[in-house]
């Protein structure tokens, strides 16, 4: 009887392994999908600006695109000022660049880092693209939108004298 038992076991093992060789990677790819699934359920979120991110919508919206977001302390605490102002050739003021995709993607700008081997590439666009829609260019929650006033509303309007005939 225990040879029995002993033969079905080397059995079970033998298909199992036959099955697993067969099907082992559409197993393995089929858990992947079902974590990636289950596990996005509770952490995908729409990634939005938090205070202090740049806001790019210099041609987002004409696009038809959500505007980008650029995490700046992300990056500014793994990098140094210089890398992104001085090497790459970004201005200190928000929208002060002429950033688009066609540049990104001939390496200046973002794209000196993504570009697939420093950092992601541009194929998966909301990971950039993941500000809300008409959101202007700007600091986010920067307390200088609020406090400074375009200069248009800033400067009163000036009484209009009419000339004499």
């Amino acid at each position: 009887m225990s040879l029995l038992i002993f033969a079905f076991g080397i059995y079970e093992r033998i298909i199992g392994m036959i099955t697993l060789k067969i099907y082992g990677s559409a197993i393995k790819r089929g858990l992947l999908i079902l974590m990636i699934l289950v596990g996005g359920l509770f952490t995908m979120q729409t990634a939005n600006a938090e205070y202090g991110d740049i806001v790019i919508n210099n041609y987002s919206d004409a696009a038809g695109m959500r505007p980008a977001v650029f995490p700046h302390w992300f990056h500014r605490i793994r990098f140094r000022c210089k890398v992104c102002h001085a090497d790459l050739g970004f201005k200190f003021k928000a929208g002060g660049n002429e950033i688009d995709m066609v540049k990104i993607i001939d390496g200046q700008y973002c794209g000196a880092c993504h570009n697939g081997s420093i950092a992601w590439s541009v194929e998966n666009c909301d990971l950039c693209h993941s500000g809300k829609p008409r959101t202007p260019t700007q600091v986010h929650q920067s307390t200088i939108n609020s406090l400074v006033a375009p200069a248009a509303a800033a400067a009163p309007a000036k009484p209009q004298t009419q000339q004499k005939k």
